[in-house]
């Protein structure tokens, strides 16, 4: 698929709603192949939001996590908000009125969670990157430090703190025994545990939040007292939630809903097809597909729903999508420290043709095939 499709492709073209590595993997593959697209996200920027919680402690690398869309896709890109998917005349409508027409459709709105583990706000890029700035700053000035939820993000959060300032007092606050996601073995749990506490982070297990509502998310103050449901107080300076991921749904929950999954996930079939819809793909996040949500699985679904465009517009068979079985080896489980999103080498179950990493920093971080790859990297340059 590397080159350009030999066919007329003027009567075709793509709209893909999201701008995470989904959207974007799928845009640069258009892009090289010249097959019309446009690529909205409500952002200016892509933002590789593996390394964001390295730049909630690292003054200066948020810059290096944001891409401009522009910059890569040029007039390809909108910035807007979608707030209609109207089906029968295949048409995308923006916030401020522009609706964009569709011969093919691709879905892949993400997810959504708390700050800063994720930044979904309509915002610039200058913008984006002060928020994570700020957010460094309120870490530097609190002594003591809460991390809600131990998930992956909660576990990286916790570890990146702690890793860059020893001194601060560290507690992660967690309603499981069991750290991290469950897609991971007992083993690497286990181990995730361990390297926690040998990192110095004081854990509270199996204990939920009970004040979390009430309880100011990234600003320091002087004394904030945090209370668990089995009676516990933690007094802490800073406090950080790192739960409540849910399917981004917003765009197209109300064209769409019969076609939903109880997360609020889109029913696909083995082509990565809308239930019903041969001309609409969901991919990432935002496709009901059994395996774990990660960049890496958003990018493979990308390639074989730009695959099947491109066989739909020359009539030949379409590809299947087929989950990877989740085979682990001893290597992919080196869970040996905890941060630049190097947990998700953890998480990482497949087969080895398909181990691509990107440097970024002193870690090498998973990246999903065909993002930063295809992208100008001119634009990553002009992001640092």
């Amino acid at each position: 698929m590397g080159s350009q499709v030999s066919m007329d492709v003027g009567a075709v073209h793509v709209v893909i709603v999201g701008g995470g590595f989904g959207g974007i993997a799928a845009a640069s593959q258009l892009q090289v192949l010249n097959i019309p697209f446009v690529l909205v996200d409500m952002k200016d920027s892509f933002h590789h939001n593996v390394a964001a919680l390295r730049a909630s402690v690292e003054s200066g690398f948020a810059k290096k996590t944001f891409i401009s869309y522009s910059v890569t896709f040029k007039e390809n890109f909108r910035q807007g908000l979608v707030v209609e998917i109207d089906l029968k005349n295949q048409t995308v409508l923006l916030e401020d009125g522009e609706a964009l027409s569709f011969t093919y459709l691709i879905l892949a709105t993400g997810s959504t969670g708390l700050f800063p583990g994720k930044f979904n706000q309509v915002s610039s890029q200058q913008m984006a990157i002060q928020a994570y700035e700020d957010m460094v700053t309120q870490v530097q000035c609190s002594q003591s430090v809460v991390v809600v939820g131990g998930g992956s993000a909660g576990v990286e959060m916790a570890a990146e703190i702690k890793t860059e300032y020893p001194e601060k007092e560290v507690t992660l606050i967690h309603s499981q025994m069991a750290l991290a996601d469950k897609e991971l073995l007992p083993c690497v749990r286990q181990e995730v545990k361990e390297i926690l506490l040998r990192k110095g982070v004081q854990l509270l297990l199996s204990e939920r939040v009970s004040n979390l509502e009430a309880l100011p998310l990234n600003e320091h103050r002087e004394r904030i007292t945090v209370h668990t449901d089995k009676g516990a107080e933690v007094a802490a300076n800073l406090v950080i939630a790192c739960s409540g991921i849910k399917i981004n749904s917003l765009a197209y929950r109300s064209a769409f809903g019969d076609q939903l999954a109880s997360d609020g996930a889109l029913r696909v079939n083995e082509y990565l097809q809308v239930e019903g819809y041969s001309h609409i793909y969901a991919i990432g996040d935002c496709a009901d597909v059994r395996e774990p949500k990660m960049a890496y699985h958003a990018s493979l679904h990308a390639n074989v729903a730009v695959a099947n465009i491109v066989n739909s517009m020359k009539q030949r068979p379409l590809k299947a999508y087929k989950p990877e079985l989740e085979v682990s080896t001893e290597e992919e489980n080196d869970t040996r420290d905890i941060k630049d999103g190097s947990l998700l080498k953890a998480k990482r179950k497949h087969k080895k043709k398909h181990k691509e990493r990107h440097k970024m920093g002193e870690e090498f971080i998973p990246l999903p095939l065909a993002s930063f790859d295809l992208l100008d990297h001119r634009s990553l340059e002009k992001a640092k």
